[in-house]
């Protein structure tokens, strides 16, 4: 291949990883949807963009090194706190018997509906009993289970990987080395106990990098976002070269330490790397289906559809039968936990290692490894991406669309609004970082949120779970709008934060962006001195007229969607919405003339 031809191979990967992204994100569909059928297409069309052309040999290390930087982006979003109790217990169970069953599932029907010899089908087996974060997270994010589901489902699919990887590489060196699969006798169980532990220690010495570049030398966002990258790509290397596919275990140990230990100096905001990892992903996907080639997959076409029907309908529900059986769910929790499976990227990369070294050695089958995989992977992204949905809201685990907003501050006004908030129906949460401002909020009767919930919130991988709209309602105006940066990308819903007295009022404040509750005319210090002065927070049906002196602050649509008003748009009321109005100071209450939005009172 001419050097020409090797430069446009690469752009044109580039391009239609990029625009299948950018589509799917349009969509709202799992980018997998279209980056598998792209990249088939565009490999049938044109030899320019196989990995085998543009990179040779190598491309299995690069996809090794480019999963372990996925692995570890995954890592970053493990919150061990959420790991506990049933959870702990069911996800073990979820590992065990998941990777159990899928595994003897494949080797029994495997042989007869492709025609390959056992030890193929067991190759397959175990490249098919991962689920993988990219595929998995997506789904969720676009159906919304409740966060005990989805805590679940992350965490298997994110531990599953790796776990998979190791084990596919340990049948590969038992098929490429004897004439049988030597497991029974334990000596497998060892190699992979070997492995792992080669991972952790791995994973060890990328915590102590990470914690010298983070913490001791304190590398600003742009060298420290770059730190990791070295880190994760050098740790896991070291790992891969000492045992095949450890490196993977590194990558996940790093990146949960990184969330999860205190004292990382983690940078805020990763741009960089998270773009890195939508092109990583786009990139491998696209090589991986491009050298599926066409006429391969007409001859595995029927038997692969009676394989998917067989993961989909009796492996998988019965795995999450038994490891939900006696735990604290409701069947609609457990039965969606037994429709969600679908493969991802380890999958696919993991058949593009061995299929051509199984090939080689000349085993009944082994052509048909890459395909199988290929189209298991599209058939139960596209199945699981078409009723995800659909089942969540048949079973009753699908999240409404209701608004379950946090207030944070304790002020007495700012707990009179959470009180009117709750009165109008919805599930208010109110979060203080002093004592008395908590107790007020637990006199008012409405729900203190935990107590580390702003350091859950300013994580960079971390996630609000059981909050969609944030209102940051503190007497610190810098406090509001530095929170109000930083929660943003961790919140599902809108972050707003109330105004300051004035433009200039504060150090960051003028400076930072970010909605601004009610417009500027009732910035914080008007709505502490009115609320002192007797105005009070009251709740109307939006169809009746708002009475004089009255100022519409929200709208709770009929589906429980929380709209509040603000500078940049006019809420409608609709038929079934509530408002919640400030009502004017009774005539001849204390403190005069209200200030003016332009000078503080404080």
């Amino acid at each position: 291949m001419s050097e020409d031809d090797i430069l446009l191979g690469i752009a044109l990967i580039v391009a239609l990883a990029t625009a299948c992204q950018i589509l799917a994100g349009k969509l709202r569909v799992p980018a997998l949807i279209l980056l598998l059928p792209v990249g088939f297409a565009a490999g049938a069309l044109t030899d320019i963009i196989h990995p085998d052309q543009l990179v040779g040999e190598e491309f299995s290390a690069l996809v090794s090194l480019s999963v372990a930087v996925i692995l570890y982006d995954a890592g970053l979003g493990l919150d061990l706190r959420n790991l506990r109790g049933d959870t702990r217990s069911i996800v073990g169970r979820l590992l065990l018997f998941g990777v159990a069953f899928t595994f003897l599932a494949v080797c029994a029907i495997g042989p007869a509906l492709f025609g390959m010899s056992l030890r193929v089908a067991s190759m397959v087996g175990m490249i098919l009993v991962v689920s993988g974060p990219t595929v998995v997270g997506p789904l969720l994010q676009y159906v919304r289970p409740t966060d005990k589901v989805r805590r679940l489902l992350i965490w298997e699919g994110t531990l599953t990987d790796p776990i998979g990887a190791i084990l596919g590489a340990l049948v590969f060196h038992a098929i490429a080395t004897t004439n049988q699969i030597d497991i029974g006798r334990g000596y497998q169980i060892g190699q992979f106990i070997i492995s792992l532990a080669v991972g952790l220690v791995g994973g060890a010495v990328g915590i102590g990098l990470l914690w010298l570049t983070l913490r001791v030398l304190r590398l600003g966002e742009a060298l420290g976002t770059l730190a990791q990258l070295a880190t994760v790509i050098a740790v896991s290397a070291a790992c891969d070269i000492v045992r095949d596919d450890t490196g993977l275990i590194a990558a996940i140990v790093i990146g949960m330490a990184a969330a999860n230990i205190r004292g990382f100096d983690m940078p805020a905001r990763r741009p960089f790397f998270e773009t890195l990892v939508q092109l990583i992903i786009g990139l491998l996907f696209i090589s991986i289906s491009s050298s599926v080639a066409p006429d391969s997959l007409t001859p595995v076409l029927l038997p692969t559809l009676l394989l998917v029907a067989v993961l989909v309908l009796v492996v998988r529900p019965l795995v999450a039968f038994v490891a939900t059986m006696g735990k604290h769910m409701t069947m609609g929790e457990r039965a969606f936990a037994g429709w969600m499976a679908p493969r991802g990227i380890v999958a696919a990369s993991t058949a593009a290692a061995f299929a051509a070294p199984l090939v080689q050695l000349g085993l009944p089958g082994a052509s048909k490894v890459l395909p199988v995989t290929f189209l298991v992977i599209v058939s139960t992204v596209v199945l699981y991406a078409l009723t995800a949905g659909p089942v969540a809201r048949l079973l009753g685990v699908a999240r409404p669309n209701r608004t379950m907003p946090l207030l944070v501050g304790g002020a007495p006004w700012a707990v009179a609004l959470g009180t009117a908030l709750r009165s109008a129906g919805l599930d208010v949460q109110m979060w203080a970082g002093q004592s008395e401002e908590r107790e007020r909020i637990k006199d008012a009767g409405i729900k203190l949120a935990r107590g580390d919930l702003l350091a859950t919130a300013t994580n960079p991988r971390a996630r609000l779970e059981g909050v969609n709209a944030v209102f940051l309602l503190t007497d610190d105006d810098d406090f509001n709008a530095l929170a109000s940066v930083l929660v943003q990308d961790n919140v599902e819903g809108p972050v707003y934060r109330v105004g300051p007295p004035d433009e200039s009022h504060g150090v960051v404040a003028p400076y930072t962006g970010g909605a601004i509750l009610f417009g500027s005319s009732l910035v914080r210090h008007v709505l502490a001195a009115r609320y002192e002065q007797g105005a009070r927070f009251e709740v109307q049906p939006a169809s009746q007229p708002l009475p004089p002196g009255y100022e519409q602050l929200f709208l709770v649509r009929g589906d429980g969607r929380l709209e509040p008003s603000d500078a940049t748009r006019t809420v409608i009321p609709e038929a079934d919405d509530v408002a919640v109005l400030l009502a004017p100071a009774p005539a001849g209450g204390t403190g005069g003339q209200y200030p003016s939005s332009g000078r503080a009172s404080d």
